[in-house]
């Protein structure tokens, strides 16, 4: 299911938002400043923000800036400024898109959507660091020499990134990797695979790596710069 951040003070414009995308089956998440929404993304996955730029506590450019260093989700911008000038800040601090105030409805929805599926290719292939991840392809590597994964750390290795910047519980982990099997798989299964995949993603190199645990909940794929 997917799950859009709408972070816009005007609480009518906020609902507004919510009731124009509803009918596309998202799950919403409402906030109103940006110390809300701060707290939100570190509590939530979140597949999309729609996020204006004047807000009670702060400029919603500069929370962007603050995103990217750590999620790479798309971002639209709400805002009723429409200098060149505004957009160029905008897009360069990260933001994937910008709709000027007052917006049509249909337009919001469509700008969604290709931000959605534009989301959705990218999933299929993942470069960070040293890393060049190819799902589709099911090719790997690290600082350009193939990596040999086995299916259970393709799977593994796959639902860390699509979630990254967000942590993914143990439970989920083995639910969707060992589906239909979890009657026979423990938690002892999940830790074994998962120590295989971390020595062959960071071989030795790094003390936290791209993978962290979150100790009692699960683990989460680290966002590095």
């Amino acid at each position: 299911m997917i799950r859009i951040m709408v972070v816009e003070d005007d609480r009518k414009m906020n609902e507004g938002i919510r009731l124009a995308l509803r009918q596309e089956g998202y799950i919403f998440i409402p906030c109103f400043t940006i110390g809300e929404a701060r707290t939100a993304l570190k509590e939530q996955k979140t597949d999309l923000i729609l996020l204006d730029v004047n807000l009670p506590d702060g400029n919603g450019i500069d929370l962007v800036r603050e995103i990217r260093g750590e999620y790479s989700m798309p971002i639209i911008l709400l805002t009723v400024n429409d200098t060149e000038l505004d957009i160029v800040m905008g897009l360069e601090a990260g933001a994937d898109d910008y709709i000027t105030k007052p917006f049509s409805l249909m337009v919001l929805r469509a700008r969604v959507a290709v931000q959605l599926r534009d989301r959705d290719d990218r999933r299929e292939h993942f470069i960070q660091g040293g890393l060049d991840l190819d799902f589709e392809n099911m090719r790997f590597f690290r600082d350009g020499r193939p990596l040999e994964l086995s299916i259970t750390e393709q799977k593994l290795l796959r639902i860390l990134c699509e979630n990254r910047g967000a942590t993914v519980k143990r439970s989920h982990l083995i639910d969707s990797v060992w589906s239909g099997e979890t009657e026979f798989v423990d938690e002892h299964a999940l830790t074994v695979a998962m120590k295989r995949l971390r020595g062959k993603l960071e071989d030795g190199r790094k003390k936290e790596g791209y993978i962290k645990t979150v100790y009692g909940v699960g683990y989460a794929w680290v966002m590095q710069s």
